[in-house]
């Protein structure tokens, strides 16, 4: 059944006011109340025209038909154009990883994209928020008890002044104008987090100026670039308070005023007022497991097509533009990669990036990038900064290469019955030589990628120790082989891993400290441990010590990377990650390995790792013998669209 009428009220409690609120319609001689988020009813006014579904029979309560949630459908008309509103957004995305090699498929997430709409979800918000940022000093939401009490927390818990339940009041940051999209997981284990991401959009800031090289300030940029009434009236409640302030203080001179009142007032006077064709990326927050799969990008993706087809956040003017202002796009591309170009930094320095809803804003970013004096080339921010390093200048050559070892068994000085027990099994002393590695010829091409596989004790850390020894003139019995040769390029750097053995050092300093030491390059530091699975703000700041041995061992690789080998070692890969973590770190070292020109042989046990890293070669090593044969290619599958 659809009716059609108009706004008569909203409510929205104050303390529930993001997960509820009450829209009240006129509609064909009836009274309706609709129970919706509050996020939404609090940008309807009185007199806005809208047409409703009635799914389900309305309940009777005080001269009101009241439909809740799953009851109805909404529409809003403004300027005759027919905008959804409720349910709110909702999309089911799949998350495809390829190999960059052979595009095989590597695994899929299934994703939902939707609003945020129940008291939890602003609960999962908030506990994801405190991954990114949060420290024990800092909290990063506000919460209310069923007393009254307000207090901060990052997670939910009892009132820590009165012990009774609490709900959350805000998300600290956000503004009354804030929505929020989460991303979450359909398909998942009982270990894995439910919201994976999400996104908050605001309202367009309300005045931009730009900072020129020269050091000098351009005001009010955005206006002289794209139409004014793109970006006005904006959301500014702070302004609307201060004018009634002023007029308050005019008319009862020095009594005291209430601010509370007074900002209360304001923000409903904002709301009511702001009418943009913009919306503004406020926050992106991605789950830290998660964040070397594309998931920023997906996550700002699904954003966009949530602004887009329900005008978010005012539900008002068309959207034509979609702007960001966020310090780290200097240090990770995924708003470009999604297709947002750069265009300047404000006058404190922050870039700025903008995406076109329309051709129209396509037209006036396209104009500025090619007729400003001052505009960035092609609209870039983002340019690695790893880089290549310096190419092995020649094959890794084995000719003819065996390696016994020799031990010696004898049983004196050992406990009598024990001696009696080895008696028995005819042991008394013996020399004993074992061949792990007979009469190899291969070689290993500069650039190629090589895992190398192989039962336990086959001799997969002994051929690395060969190499490590060839390529650094090391004589020790261990570092040699008993026979034959290894040619290593003498332009060898060799970066190595073999727990136990080799291992990057690390001291009181941070982790990024650490990678930023030995790269010299803040951006590449931050790119190298991205790539290392370490893509956290709050990991950058941990020691070594306070990570777990998941994060332990991908730091170590991050390491090993800040050295810029052209020549790379590791054994035991991701051998104390879970399935996927393990897949995610693979696939990133491995696009980096490649991208960078390294030769690298990696030793893993695990054939999810094997497929992740996808290597060139796979090297073969047991019963004493080495193959070395060309990784199976698989047909490339077709991308996600």
């Amino acid at each position: 059944m659809l009716v059609r009428g108009k706004v008569t009220g909203s409510e929205i409690p104050r303390f529930k006011h993001r997960w509820f609120g009450i829209l009240e319609v006129e509609a064909e001689g009836e009274k309706y109340r609709l129970y919706m988020t509050g996020n939404v009813a609090q940008w309807f006014l009185s007199g806005d025209e809208v047409e409703i579904e009635i799914i389900s029979r309305p309940k009777e309560k005080e001269g009101f038909k009241v439909l809740d949630f799953d009851d109805y459908r909404l529409w809003k008309f403004y300027e005759g154009d027919k905008i959804p509103v409720w349910p709110l957004f909702e999309k089911e995305v799949e998350a495809k990883r390829y190999s960059p090699l052979t595009g095989e498929l590597l695994y899929t997430y299934k994703i939902r994209a939707r609003e945020a709409k129940y008291e939890s979800d602003f609960e999962a918000i908030a506990e994801l928020e405190q991954y990114h940022y949060a420290s024990q000093k800092e909290k990063v939401a506000l919460w209310r008890c069923e007393n009254g009490h307000i207090f901060e927390a990052n997670t939910k818990q009892n009132c820590p002044i009165c012990g009774a339940e609490s709900h959350i009041l805000e998300i600290k940051g956000s503004t009354p104008a804030s929505r929020f999209l989460i991303l979450e997981l359909v398909e998942r284990e009982e270990y894995e987090p439910r919201i994976l991401s999400y996104v908050r959009v605001d309202p367009p800031i309300p005045l931009m100026h730009r900072r020129l090289p020269n050091g000098k300030v351009e005001k009010n940029i955005r206006e002289k670039v794209f139409p004014e009434e793109w970006f006005h009236p904006a959301f500014w409640p702070e302004r609307i308070m201060r004018e009634l302030y002023e007029e308050l203080k005019r008319k009862y001179g020095k009594k005291r005023i209430a601010r509370s009142y007074l900002w209360e007032k304001a923000k409903w006077k904002a709301l009511a007022e702001t009418n943009t064709a913009g919306a503004r990326i406020a926050r992106v927050v991605v789950h830290p497991d998660y964040r070397s799969d594309g998931l920023g990008q997906l996550s700002v993706k699904s954003a966009l097509d949530w602004i887009a087809e329900r005008r978010i956040p005012e539900m008002r003017k068309r959207k034509h533009i979609v702007e960001t202002i966020a310090q780290m796009a200097r240090y990770n591309p995924f708003f470009e990669k999604v297709g947002f170009k750069f265009l300047w930094e404000t006058a404190s320095g922050r870039p700025v990036l903008f995406y076109p809803l329309t051709e129209e804003a396509r037209e006036y970013i396209e104009r500025f990038l090619k007729e400003d004096p001052y505009a960035p080339e092609d609209g870039r921010l983002w340019r690695p900064s790893y880089g290549r390093v310096e190419p092995l200048k020649g094959p890794i050559v084995f000719k003819n290469v065996s390696k016994v070892f020799e031990s010696e068994l004898d049983i004196k000085g050992l406990p009598e019955e024990i001696q009696e027990l080895l008696k028995a099994f005819g042991v008394r002393h013996r020399v004993i030589q074992r061949p792990v590695l007979r009469n190899l010829n291969f070689e290993i091409k500069p650039g190629e990628l090589i895992a190398v596989v192989g039962a336990s004790g086959a001799g997969k850390t002994t051929l690395l120790r060969l190499i490590l020894g060839s390529a650094n003139g090391w004589w020790e019995e261990r570092f040699r082989p008993t026979s034959g040769e290894i040619d290593v390029p003498e332009n060898a750097k060799v970066s190595v891993m073999i727990p136990g053995e080799f291992e990057p050092s690390f001291g009181s300093e941070s982790i990024l400290e650490h990678v930023y030491r030995k790269i010299k390059d803040l951006n590449a530091a931050v790119e190298v441990l991205n790539r290392a699975g370490l893509s956290d703000a709050v990991l950058y700041r941990a020691k070594y010590s306070e990570l777990s041995t998941g994060q332990k061992e991908r730091a170590k690789i991050a390491s090993l990377l800040a050295e810029k080998p052209n020549l790379l070692l590791i054994d035991e890969f991701s051998a104390h990650l879970d399935t996927l973590t393990a897949m995610r770190v693979a696939k990133k070292v491995a696009e980096i390995i490649r991208e960078a020109g390294i030769t690298a042989l990696i030793i893993t046990h695990r054939p999810e790792v094997l497929k992740a890293l996808d290597p060139d070669k796979v090297l073969f090593v047991g019963y004493g013998t080495a193959k070395l044969e060309a990784h199976r290619k698989s047909k490339k599958a077709e991308p996600s669209q």
